[in-house]
């Protein structure tokens, strides 16, 4: 009877313990938080002429490449966790990356002209707005997913000519933070982004020959990134 009893309250304890184990993560991270990340990017862009016109040829057709682009990246977040049971709190907040990426290149030919049109791209004025369900780990950790609504601009540039078009999406991710003193806390996570496609057009003149040509753009990116945040 008494080894009943002694395993009986050691149960109580042990069940006591992890509830005030998740309540200390809950009150160490439910509130208002902001925080900056570091990391790394890579994007791997489309990018397809859809037609080529010039005027006395008419439409032409056209092939294209372009090369995926690794960079360093940048990520301000703020955002606000509530708690919606014991085990589950609820985030919302907004991403923004400052700072734009390494140029990528791309190329197109079109048929029957020599030679190929080369130009760069690269990705600026990333955002996203999201969700983040998540869980208290022990004491003082969080793990959370991320899933959202995600914009950018993508501005391509060739022959001196700069198009600039705006791509919008979704992102996941998953993600950890973990007290680290008083309100600071550090954090790591990796998010996919899919770019939905969107078709441009520029127009210009070469050789005293208008043309216009229409451009259908779209992207995947993954990044993986690394920060300090603060709760308030």
């Amino acid at each position: 009877m008494k080894n009943k009893l002694t395993l009986s309250l050691l149960s109580s304890l042990l069940v006591l313990g992890l509830a005030s184990s998740n309540a200390q993560a809950q009150g160490a991270f439910t509130g208002f938080y902001g925080q900056v990340g570091i990391g790394y990017e890579n994007m791997s862009p489309t990018h397809t002429s859809g037609s080529l016109n010039v005027s006395g040829y008419g439409n032409i057709p056209v092939s294209t490449s372009v090369s995926s682009q690794g960079s360093a990246v940048g990520v301000l977040t703020v955002g606000y966790v509530a708690t919606i049971t014991k085990d589950f709190l609820l985030g919302i907040g907004i991403d923004y990356e400052p700072f734009n990426s390494q140029s990528g290149n791309f190329s197109y030919t079109a048929h029957g002209f020599t030679g190929t049109q080369s130009g760069t791209w690269k990705k600026q004025n990333s955002f996203n707005v999201f969700l983040a369900p998540a869980t208290p780990i022990g004491a003082s950790g969080l793990l959370y997913g991320k899933v959202g609504y995600s914009g950018a601009s993508v501005q391509s540039t060739d022959t001196g000519t700069e198009v600039s078009t705006n791509l919008s999406g979704y992102i996941l991710g998953v993600g950890y933070k973990q007290m680290i003193s008083g309100s600071w806390y550090g954090f790591g996570e990796v998010n996919y982004t899919s770019y939905g496609s969107q078709t441009s057009t520029a127009t210009g003149s070469v050789g005293g020959r208008n043309f216009s040509i229409s451009n259908t753009i779209g992207a995947n990116a993954t990044n993986v990134v690394v920060g300090v945040g603060y709760k308030f």
